[in-house]
């Protein structure tokens, strides 16, 4: 692109006068790239650890979807010639609905589309898609810590403020995996806890932030002499590494929600696959022409729900990482 340079008066000087001499100089080319400079993008796991087993035909927002449970059955001993109790079935049901929704709005300029070396369209729609996925990720984490009330380790408070021992996990008090307890020695519990909920062993799953596994590496323990995953999917769904530890497929993520202690308290959650379901879809995409200015607007409408149906299948702990 050649550039045009301005004098004191005013006047332009074109780089392609037929005056003799003309300085080199003046030819100035700038050279635009046709690669986007993205932002980084956060890793998303909600996806990899909820199951969409009810999505059913989700078509709406307000869209539901009705899911039986199992009866429980009781037994009793049986004398000979008695008559056994009976156990009368019920029709109990809980309901998934679709009772989230995000959007998103951008406009192109035509000035945008004719110019410009780079697809602003395709750009933007590339980080929309990204934002609705990231919002989604984000809200459905925050159900499930919150639906997580069943088996709790720790509590919401500051190690050390509430008579926690040191090393220990105990009951009042976050965990504190710095410099007490080992952070598989509290995996290692709450896989305990799963299993007293009779939770399979397949399909379950941790997710912590960076920071817990920045501790984990670090364990006295050595099981983790190799580094994790090599840096291998974790900027896909998270997934820390391809093998399983106490039991676990461990996922990284940066929408972990914040504690009420805050600061140095966060949280981590171990829980099975079958505890949570999710169903969601895009209603609608669309470019209209903007009545405001010269330029089309592009939007869309992300729509989806979300159910702890197993808050025994969950275990939450609180945890001190200094």
């Amino acid at each position: 692109m050649a550039k045009f340079e301005t004098t004191v008066d005013g006047s332009v000087t074109s780089n392609f006068e037929l005056s003799g001499n003309q300085a080199n100089g003046y030819f100035l080319p700038e050279v635009y790239s046709k690669k986007v400079l993205n932002f980084f993008r956060k890793s998303s796991v909600v996806e990899a650890i909820t199951n969409t087993d009810y999505a059913g035909e989700i078509s709406a927002f307000g869209d539901s979807v009705n899911i039986i449970k199992e009866p429980t059955i009781s037994v009793s001993a049986y004398t000979r010639g008695t008559n056994p109790t009976a156990t009368l079935l019920t029709d109990a049901e809980t309901q998934l609905v679709v009772d989230q929704a995000n959007a998103f709005k951008f406009i192109v300029d035509d000035i945008e589309s004719k110019m410009s070396h780079v697809n602003f369209k395709e750009v933007a729609a590339s980080s929309a898609a990204y934002s609705l996925k990231d919002a989604f990720d984000s809200n459905v984490l925050t159900e499930m810590f919150s639906g997580s009330t069943s088996n709790v380790v720790g509590t919401d408070a500051a190690a050390g403020n509430t008579g926690e021992s040191a090393g220990t996990i105990a009951a009042s008090g976050s965990v504190d995996i710095t410099s007490g307890v080992d952070p598989l020695d509290l995996m290692a519990r709450m896989a305990r806890l799963l299993d007293a909920e009779n939770v399979p062993e397949e399909g379950r799953y941790f997710v912590a932030s960076p920071e817990f596994y920045e501790q984990l590496s670090q364990s006295s323990s050595k099981l983790l002499s190799v580094d994790f995953n090599a840096g291998q999917g974790s900027i896909r769904n998270g997934l820390v590494s391809s093998g399983k530890l106490r039991g676990f497929d461990m996922y990284k993520s940066n929408n972990i929600p914040a504690t009420t202690t805050g600061g140095v308290v966060s949280q981590v959650l171990a829980g099975h696959m079958s505890a949570v379901s999710t169903a969601q879809t895009i209603t609608s995409t669309e470019v209209l022409r903007d009545q405001d200015s010269f330029g089309d607007i592009c939007r869309g409408l992300h729509v989806f729900g979300r159910k702890v149906l197993r808050p025994e299948a969950l275990v939450k702990g609180f945890v001190t990482i200094n």
